[in-house]
């Protein structure tokens, strides 16, 4: 890491180099050749459910920075359209998730952000800056798995080394959504990938659908080599996971925030006890979370609640549905007739992102599940650009 800690510090051996759709091997002197070096081919349009090689290098090396950019669309073309990532010429691959999410954006809505590892520039260009060795190789690949054509741009910068260091881990990104959850059992943001590895963080979407004053009250539990009922590593809150303390709002940091925040009336910082939608991330960078064999990282579905005087049969109607959870009803006086925290039904969805010393299978994704329910709502305002590139591209 020195070369990014200290900008004055050059390593010869080191030999960079770029892939585009021009020169997707990133060979020596083979970029901008189209049109005799004259603004070449950067973009290609993609039709429904086709797959294109973005990358196709030969090792030891690391991917140091993706950027890509696709036309404005609806949630759930955006979301359909999926990175995969084979390492040392594996069948399988272990990256597989929705391109957004991978980016740090869920439920197929793009948002100006920037993280340490992540960002979306101005909602439209998507970077990644985080670090992907390969040893022998590795091949990126693009699906279109939307019904309808894109077009993408895009640009991944890598070096080539004599040789990476026992240390350097394959980073793998998995996908999971539990829409709803189900009550009383945690969803699962991390598993099945076996050690030694690291647990770098996670973008967790949630889709605020029980009726409850406020969703966020579940910990975050990160189970490690040997831990069963309970964790070695507990946090306390939803927000205080990300950084944030009573509620979450759209804000942004380094190592976590809330980019995405949907909700009726609110466009800037600050709160609604119950957004449509939510995107947060969180990046064990200073923290890290090394584990020798196994990995477990989930979080609770647990929220919060309120009843005020006269309110009995609400009371009596909400706690036949949700079970209290920790020490049960708080009841104060002064017109509060109870609150509490409680189990609740929500929907969620994870990509989870682990360094592995070996490379491993991730669970494919699946399209199907990750694009349902996540419609634009009323209230929400399509991109101004969302009418006008399909036509300048000239594909309906």
């Amino acid at each position: 890491m020195n070369y990014v800690l200290d900008p004055s510090y050059i390593d010869p051996a080191m030999d960079s180099r770029s892939a585009t759709f021009e020169n997707p091997t990133g060979g020596r002197g083979m970029g901008g050749t189209a049109h005799g070096g004259r603004k070449g081919a950067p973009s290609r349009i993609l039709n429904p459910g086709e797959r294109v090689v973005l990358a196709d290098l030969e090792g030891p090396g690391t991917i140091r920075h993706i950027w890509m950019a696709f036309p404005p669309a609806t949630p759930e073309l955006l979301r359909a359209l999926t990175l995969e990532v084979f390492y040392d010429g594996a069948a399988l691959p272990s990256v597989s998730v929705p391109a957004l999410d991978f980016f740090g954006l869920p439920h197929g809505r793009p948002a100006e952000h920037y993280s340490a590892l992540f960002s979306t520039n101005e909602g439209h260009g998507f970077n990644a800056f985080v670090p992907m060795p390969f040893r022998r190789a590795v091949r990126v690949e693009f699906i279109n798995a939307s019904p309808q054509p894109t077009v993408l741009y895009y640009e991944i910068d890598f070096t080539l080394e004599p040789s990476l260091p026992d240390h350097a881990g394959y980073l793998h990104a998995a996908f999971r959504r539990e829409n709803p959850t189900v009550q009383r059992r945690d969803f699962v943001i991390a598993e099945g990938l076996r050690g030694p590895g690291r647990f770098l963080g996670c973008v967790v979407g949630v889709r605020v659908i029980d009726d409850g004053m406020w969703y966020g009250e579940g910990e975050v539990k990160i189970y490690r080599d040997g831990d069963r009922a309970f964790p070695t590593i507990c946090g306390t809150g939803l927000e205080d996971y990300v950084g944030s303390g009573w509620g979450l709002g759209r804000h942004q940091g380094p190592f976590g925030g809330a980019p995405l925040y949907v909700a009726p009336g609110n466009d800037g910082p600050g709160p609604n006890p119950n957004p449509n939608y939510v995107g947060f991330y969180r990046w064990h960078l200073a923290d890290p979370v090394m584990f020798q064999r196994e990995l477990r990282v989930t979080i609770q579905q647990i929220g919060a609640i309120m009843f005020l005087a006269g309110q009995e049969a609400q009371l009596a109607a909400y706690e036949a549905n949700h079970p209290v959870a920790g020490a049960g009803w708080v009841r104060p006086g002064s017109g509060i007739l109870a609150w509490g925290i409680v189990e609740r039904i929500d929907d969620y969805c994870a990509t989870a992102f682990v360094y592995c010393r070996d490379p491993q299978p991730v669970p494919r994704l699946d399209v199907a599940a990750a694009t349902r329910d996540i419609s634009r709502l009323g209230f929400e305002k399509p991109d101004p650009l969302e009418p006008l590139i399909p036509l300048l591209l000239g594909f309906p």
